[in-house]
């Protein structure tokens, strides 16, 4: 049974005490403390109490002196919808996915510079066109875009080859992990992991005579072949292999950040995971929220997120 709360003991030992000018009054019994049923408060209150301060249902229950079912129902009145907005400016763009299960992700482009959401869409999967879409749109919203930091999709890179790409480094490092595992037995991929490992350190010239020198050392490991039980020849370290392979494709984009004009541009999509973590550790108070009150609620956070960016910051430049 749902009991009010004392707002001086927060006691939930507290009785109905009659009624003043039609409202319920309620007196503490462990505290003596009379109070009114009850605590007007705005939508907006409401809603920043639910999604900025992480609080549960029964936390705003206690907090604000109503019914759990009277909080659900006003959370669902409350309307939060992402819309485009109209931009100005130039800058470098993160974009990437994140996914909550194997159906449902939110494809986000931030600006570089201010962490501001340039665009915003809900996705089933990760597609070529959803991330063309958001390129569109958010040019034809206004927005220069002087470079694209992404993380991985092969796919991306001739789609986008008339912009500066960078690969995000820091994934680049966890697809050779991935490859090799964390600690590698052999001396090839020992050698091969520590050369990535050093990547964000490293300028493109070092880089890629380094990397040439290791593919010249090893290359009787890699190109080694020996018999499989299907009666023929494969190559024996096939993990190694695709390693090397991973980061041959990716090499042309790894250094982008570094040319005369990709000034200012970061070398890993570190800005977009973070703001991804801080969704999710958001949304993570709100466990078994329907798919469209999550929506609502990643749609209430970025919209959040875009408006305390703008008080007192400028547009991106």
């Amino acid at each position: 049974m749902f009991k009010m709360r004392c707002h001086v003991c927060g006691s939930t030992h507290t009785k109905k005490n009659g009624v003043r000018k039609g409202v319920q009054l309620y007196k503490c019994q462990d505290c003596g403390y009379q109070f009114r049923a009850g605590i007007k408060v705005s939508e907006e209150d409401l809603w920043n109490a639910y999604q900025q301060e992480k609080q549960t249902i029964k936390e705003l229950s206690e907090r604000f002196g109503m019914s759990v079912a009277t909080i659900k129902r006003r959370l669902q009145g409350i309307k939060r919808e992402w819309v485009q907005p109209p931009l100005s400016g130039e800058g470098f763009v993160h974009l990437d996915v994140t996914y909550w299960g194997r159906s449902f992700g939110v494809l986000l482009a931030l600006d570089n510079q201010t962490g501001k959401p340039l665009y915003i869409a809900f996705v089933k999967s990760e597609t070529v066109k959803d991330y063309e879409d958001a390129v569109s749109s958010i040019k034809g919203r206004g927005y220069t875009i002087r470079g694209l930091i992404i993380d991985g999709k092969q796919s991306l890179f001739k789609t986008f080859s008339e912009y500066h790409v960078q690969m995000c480094q820091f994934h680049m490092k966890q697809i050779i992990r991935r490859y090799l595992t964390q600690n590698p037995k052999m001396h090839a991929s020992k050698e091969l992991k520590a050369l990535v490992d050093r990547l964000h350190k490293a300028n493109e010239a070092d880089f890629k005579k380094d990397y040439q020198e290791w593919k010249e050392k090893w290359k009787n490991t890699i190109d080694h072949k020996s018999l499989h039980k299907d009666g023929k020849m494969h190559y024996t370290h096939q993990r190694l292999r695709a390693a090397m392979n991973s980061l041959n494709f990716y090499l042309p984009y790894l250094f982008t950040y570094q040319r005369e004009d990709c000034n200012g541009m970061p070398n890993t999509n570190n800005k977009i995971e973070g703001t991804f973590t801080d969704l999710k550790k958001n949304l993570n108070d709100h466990s078994g929220l329907t798919k469209e009150n999550r929506k609502r609620f990643i749609s209430g956070f970025f919209l959040a997120l875009a408006e305390s960016l703008s008080m007192g910051k400028q547009e991106p430049r």
